[in-house]
């Protein structure tokens, strides 16, 4: 990781959380419970909250009794994930109360207490009067059972100008006690973005391969519901109205991504989960004239493919083609139509002929990326960048490409080497 490409504290606060974050979407951050009215405005799902506490009058008058069996207990301006009571079940008779994630029993007079601490401000910033509330349990995904330790894991998403720049899968752990936060001891894993596919981890700032106490490896595991995760998490970034956001996503067993928080100054350890920086990254896509949430999804996996989505591709063995292969290109319409290519190793992006993109029908607005201006021998022409799906010797390739006008050229269509991992090009 290149120490000019990482972000540290001073620069994401001075120019990006404080440049695009407004103060209403800070407020909007800031609360829990502000969060949670701007989503169902949105329309964007999270937990249901089953019962608000803003004084102790509240906490008398409620009828603890009608509680589900599993439940979340917070604070709405905790920090740091402190202050938080997570009940799975009710105890089993003759015993009274609730069982919470870490196996210790709850009761109704135990739960009225600390709420009262939370009103109290005992873990708000600053010591200031909170509000509680009692929100629905979200459990582990089949898909995280192997990997985390009671708690709910989450996916942490860093959304700039409406792009999901960086993810990571936070693993709660015996340590943090099955809460999903670095600092109390949980697992990083890096997520490459492209594909949902989890690279690297880190545990305690140190680079882990497999799960503490076990041989099973971090690398590799497969996030269901990407993109849909993506998609909104971009939607939460722009119902907050902050510009630059730390989006907190659970994956629910039955209703699929549900949003749990939202950060204003999101932490900076993602940056080692994936051993790569943030502010290349920022600054790729800051100005970007992104249409919508769709169009913001795209544009990241486009550009922000990791080289593990190659490497994953060379486990199958490393595949002997020639300089000119035939491609099969992905029409609009899903039609594969067959092209000669040029594969130019000399060339690090592939390029498209003009005419041969429209008539395939993948130039139409909602598959353009953007628009940029590349020199070359013939001067300077004004591109559009658009997503491309294209077949090489079986293999399936996703990537983005340059719209040019080829036809004084041989070929209609050029792969460039960042499509070529897993290949040896023959000459």
């Amino acid at each position: 990781m290149k120490v000019s490409s990482i972000l540290g504290l001073n620069a994401r606060t001075q120019l990006f959380a404080y440049r695009f974050n407004s103060f209403q979407g800070k407020k909007i951050a800031d609360s829990k419970l502000q969060t949670a009215r701007a989503l169902t405005a949105s329309a964007i799902p999270h937990p249901d909250i089953y019962k608000k506490f803003r004084s102790s009058a509240d906490v008398e008058k409620f009828d603890w009794e009608t509680l589900p069996s599993s439940f979340a207990l917070k604070p709405s301006r905790g920090l740091g994930g402190e202050g938080i009571i997570v009940v799975k079940r009710r105890a089993k008779p003759p015993l009274a109360g609730w069982i919470t994630t870490q196996k210790e029993r709850v009761t109704v007079d135990d739960l009225k207490l600390h709420v009262l601490d939370i009103l109290e401000g005992a873990f708000s910033m600053g010591n200031e009067p909170d509000v509680a509330f009692i929100q629905e349990y979200v459990g582990r995904h089949k898909a995280f059972r192997r990997y985390a330790y009671r708690g709910t894991p989450d996916v942490r998403i860093i959304v700039f100008n409406k792009v999901p720049v960086m993810a990571m899968l936070r693993l709660p752990t015996k340590e943090s006690q099955g809460r999903a936060n670095l600092h109390q001891g949980a697992i990083g894993v890096g997520v490459d973005i492209a594909t949902g596919i989890t690279t690297k981890a880190i545990w305690h700032g140190e680079q882990i391969v497999y799960k503490p106490g076990t041989e099973r490896k971090l690398r590799g595991i497969k996030i269901p519901n990407w993109t849909e995760i993506l998609e909104t998490a971009v939607a939460t970034q722009v119902a907050s109205g902050l510009g630059y956001a730390g989006v907190d996503i659970v994956l629910h067993p039955e209703k699929g991504p549900m949003v749990l928080e939202l950060n204003a100054q999101p932490g900076l350890q993602i940056q080692l989960a994936n051993m790569e920086g943030l502010k290349k990254r920022l600054e790729r896509i800051e100005g970007l004239d992104v249409r919508e949430k769709d169009h913001g999804v795209k544009i990241a996996q486009a550009i922000f493919a990791g080289r593990f989505a190659d490497r994953v591709a060379a486990e199958g063995g490393i595949k002997t083609v020639n300089v000119w292969e035939k491609v099969k290109i992905v029409s609009a319409g899903g039609k594969k139509v067959e092209i000669e290519a040029k594969l130019d190793t000399g060339a690090w992006k592939t390029s498209i002929d003009k005419s041969l993109a429209e008539k395939l029908g993948i130039t139409q607005k909602s598959n353009v990326l953007w628009t940029k201006y590349y020199k070359s021998g013939f001067g300077k022409e004004r591109r559009r960048v658009i997503n491309l799906t294209f077949y090489l010797a079986g293999r399936k390739i996703t990537t983005l490409a340059n719209v040019a006008n080829r036809t004084h050229l041989r070929s209609p269509v050029i792969i460039g080497r960042r499509d070529l991992g897993g290949f040896l090009v023959r000459s």
